[in-house]
């Protein structure tokens, strides 16, 4: 059997829209109420922030925003990360390719001011000039993934732009990063963060993990016992990268082999792909541990996780005590730097509008108990 067969409806790693998008019906619903908003020609009341730990599905979730605004013909919706732009030119021919130029007729859309086209040595135009461009031909949803990338530069055009263009015409900026998403936006508009839409992406409930693997293997004419269902969801803790790769393990198993006798995927299937998720797991976490390492924050880690060995949740004060207990680390400064700096990691964060604090996965705090001698 290979290690894992992605040619089944599990999608572990790559950002892909699995069949089923487990766990995000609230975001699902808002979106669908914005787009009906855009689609009338109305104005959206704000923008929209994902945030959370990485592996927990916000690309997904974009790709399935973009699929939905696909099916709506009176609206338009482009999906980029900050990588493919760091100028104004660069983001104006991303909006305005020169294939909109062929199809536009900006004649009957023109903005005060703007001459500028793709290829001319011209001033780039302004991001506000671009997005109104767009947004009077038709209605404009720009999807922007791993904003916490997002160059100050033009960033603060973005932001500031996508106010007030989004106060008179039919346009909606989402934007989808890790924790420190929050903090890299401060730097760029002191008010995007208060007025933007947050959503927050963090691991599954049981219920939602459970679906997560129950109904894509359906869709396949699979069906899996509780027992089976029930060691899924207890080992991937709800964390949605870790059901991907559960997923794609036991559909391996009994979905790509003809010559067992039952579709059924039960207790001795997961009992068979342990070892597989415990070494892709495994190699998450060596990962994470080299990121951790880097930062110079191994002993934080182990200190934080030492904090969490017993309980689900820390406050501010708890968390910054159990940091400055790791060696050499005592400064209040120091501290919350290493604070921020996990949580940027996903190794901790906040999941509610509570101040607590609580692991992105809790079974690396397990790892990382094991492989970091305590301080």
């Amino acid at each position: 059997m290979a290690l894992l067969d992605v040619s089944g409806p599990f999608r572990p790693g790559t950002g892909g829209l699995p069949p089923h998008l487990a766990g995000r019906e609230e975001e699902q619903a808002l979106f669908r109420s914005l787009l009906a908003m855009l689609d009338r020609g109305e104005s959206a009341p704000g923008e929209v922030i994902l945030y959370g730990p990485r592996g927990n599905g916000k690309t997904a979730l974009l790709r399935w925003m973009a699929k939905e605004v696909s099916s709506v013909p009176g609206v338009d919706v482009i999906k980029i990360t900050p990588s493919e732009f760091d100028t104004r030119a660069e983001f104006a021919e991303i909006l305005l390719p020169e294939s909109w130029w062929a199809v536009a007729r900006p004649a009957e859309f023109t903005v005060r001011g703007f001459t500028w086209r793709p290829g001319e040595n011209a001033p780039a135009p302004r991001v506000r000039s671009v997005l109104e461009l767009r947004s009077k031909k038709k209605p404009l949803i720009l999807l922007l993934d791993e904003a916490h990338t997002l160059d100050p530069r033009v960033g603060q055009e973005l932001l500031n732009a996508a106010q007030e263009v989004g106060r008179e015409a039919p346009f909606l900026l989402v934007l989808a990063g890790t924790p420190n998403l929050r903090a890299h936006l401060r730097t760029m508009s002191a008010s995007f963060w208060n007025r933007g839409r947050k959503l927050r992406l963090g691991r599954l409930d049981d219920s939602a993990a459970a679906d997560a693997i129950r109904l894509p293997l359906k869709s396949e004419d699979l069906s899996i016992s509780k027992e089976a269902l029930a060691h899924i969801v207890r080992e991937s803790h709800g964390y949605p990268f870790f059901l991907q790769l559960w997923g794609a393990a036991v559909w391996s198993r009994a979905g790509a082999d003809p010559s067992l006798p039952t579709p059924d995927i039960t207790a001795e299937d997961t009992a068979a792909c342990q070892s597989i998720f415990e070494s892709e797991k495994n190699d998450y976490y060596a990962d994470r541990y080299d990121e951790l390492e880097e930062a110079g924050l191994l002993g934080v880690a182990r200190s934080v996780a030492d904090l969490f060995a017993e309980r689900r949740q820390a406050s501010p004060q708890e968390i910054l005590a159990a940091v400055r207990h790791a060696p050499g680390l005592d400064d209040d400064e120091e501290a919350v730097s290493a604070r921020r700096t996990l949580a940027h990691l996903g190794f901790i964060w906040r999941a509610g509008a509570a101040l607590d604090w609580e692991p992105g996965i809790p079974s690396l705090m397990d790892y990382i108990r094991e492989a970091v001698p305590a301080g």
